[in-house]
């Protein structure tokens, strides 16, 4: 089964955004609703995205709020509100939609997150 966020491949030129097929984590790893971030560094380049799992699904955004610019969670992995059901902004409130990383509330209504393509292949989350 293969899933992600729609959209092309994001990773900024020169970031260090893990290569298409790096295995991220098991799925097992990801509670369902649950996220995990993942930070990579290459020399001065620096990647930081995060994934959240929805059943059998798994999608992948950048690590940046589209309205001030800063990383989403405070706590590591807090990417999700208490009930799992929407990606909370830590800074703000803002609220984003699992699947697609729409905002619905908050400052950046009807903006979205940058998606990063991620896939499930067998058991791993890797990237695409």
């Amino acid at each position: 089964m293969t899933s992600g966020a729609p959209g092309p491949s994001v990773a900024p030129e020169g970031s260090a955004a893990p290569k298409p097929g790096a295995r991220l984590c098991a799925l097992s790893d990801l509670a369902d609703p649950g996220a995990k971030g993942f930070e990579v560094r290459d020399g001065e380049a620096r990647f930081s995205g995060f994934v959240v799992r929805r059943g059998d699904q798994v999608f992948g955004y950048i690590d940046r709020c589209p309205h001030a610019g800063w990383p989403l969670a405070l706590e590591p992995d807090r990417y999700l509100t208490r009930a799992g059901d929407y990606i909370l902004c830590s800074g703000h409130a803002a609220l984003f939609r699992l699947e697609d990383g729409v905002c619905v509330g908050g400052p950046c209504a009807g903006r979205r997150l940058t998606p990063w393509p991620v896939a499930v292949a067998g058991d791993e989350v890797i990237a695409a």
